[in-house]
């Protein structure tokens, strides 16, 4: 049986190492992943604390939907499908206020890093602000990259633990398909500025059964390379309705997928390559509902991740640590460790139905 605690911290510092070899010419990100270095050894020992002295199993990765509002309207999109992003939310957003305790708690209880997602997160600076004052958690800032400019661009560099992720879908056809007619042209020149301001950025790419070999070949990042990207997410994609299932990872899929990422990590050194939600057979199971993450919405609910919008616990109200004890969280948990079968993409997706007779059954 894998040690999970000990997995997810070897991992982290893998990550972090890696980091490090992709700054070595910039030293002032070199000095900052240093720092950071250090305070992921801090974390960790906070989390091993807490679990063996309170039985709380504390993830060392959030996601938080900080922002409901978005300036695009992508094709497919998962924040509006889910409620979390619209003109008109229907649920109530928290303050800024509000998500600086969050973030304070989180830090706390070792959480290392934080992804901030939406709508899109640059429309909340106040949010932003305060979650770049948590110096011991790195946030990658999840962004369309349309509204980075000369403000946004000082306000990365003054705060170098709030990482910019630009969203790409592949090349400009693929991207202004689903994003809208010349994002991907504002998205290069968002990169050219950060790259000119010598700061460490990354994209996020939605890869499917169409786009995995395109956008995992040595062309296409020689070309993000090139633009400076020194960090790339890739986010297999969760079909929101069963007429996009087939674009969905099945378990060839998702081997060739994995296979083509180690190669390029022997190409690209001083490239960072993460995927979500990566592969749960290897970690026995799906790392939500508090395993590797959970999700916070916009309003505080603990959801066990973004593709799974269910909730019995507000953070805001409750805390971190309840939603950690939570009765859906605990039911999840020992489903993964037992009955549920990985079977290529989202397991949580998959047993949908069950999630939800879950939070529905109280006893």
């Amino acid at each position: 049986m894998i040690d999970l605690q000990s997995y997810m911290a070897e991992s982290i510092r893998r990550i972090m190492g890696n980091a490090y070899r992709s700054v070595l010419g910039n030293p002032r990100e070199a000095r900052f992943v240093m720092r950071m270095q250090r305070a992921v050894h801090r974390s960790e020992r906070r989390r091993r604390t807490l679990m063996e002295g309170e039985g709380l199993q504390v993830p060392p990765f959030l996601i938080a939907s900080i922002a409901t509002a978005c300036n695009l309207q992508c094709k497919g999109c998962y924040a509006r499908k889910n409620g979390n992003a619209s003109e008109r939310p229907t649920k109530p957003t928290l303050t800024a206020e509000q998500w600086g305790r969050i973030f304070a708690e989180a830090e706390g209880l070792g959480v290392n890093f934080c992804l901030l997602a939406g709508g899109e997160p640059l429309t909340r600076r106040d949010i932003l602000e305060q979650a770049a004052a948590v110096k011991d958690i790195i946030f990658p800032v999840f962004t369309n990259g349309t509204m980075i400019g000369a403000t946004y661009t000082e306000f990365f560099r003054k705060h170098l633990n709030m990482v910019p992720v630009i969203s790409l879908e592949g090349d400009a056809a693929d991207t202004d398909t689903r994003r809208g007619e010349g994002i991907y042209r504002r998205v290069m020149a968002a990169m050219d500025t950060l790259q000119n301001e010598k700061l460490f950025f990354g994209t996020s790419i939605t890869v499917t059964t169409e786009n995995y070999r395109r956008v995992t070949s040595e062309e296409y990042l020689r070309e993000l390379h090139g633009k400076g990207c020194r960090l790339v997410f890739y986010v297999e994609y969760v079909p929101f309705d069963e007429s996009t299932r087939h674009l969905a990872f099945g378990d060839d899929e998702m081997a060739a997928m994995e296979e083509r990422v180690e190669l390029m990590r022997t190409r690209f050194d001083d490239i960072v390559f993460l995927s979500f939600p990566g592969d749960e057979k290897a970690l026995d199971g799906c790392m939500a509902a508090g395993r590797g993450f959970f999700h916070i919405g916009p309003d505080g609910a603990a959801e066990p991740c973004p593709f799974s919008p269910y909730s019995d616990t507000n953070v805001a109200r409750d805390g971190l640590r309840a939603a950690l004890q939570s009765p859906l969280f605990a039911r999840l948990r020992e489903a993964n460790n037992g009955s549920w079968q990985h079977t290529g993409g989202c397991t949580l997706y998959e047993h949908r139905e069950e999630v939800e007779q879950m939070l529905n059954n109280k006893e």
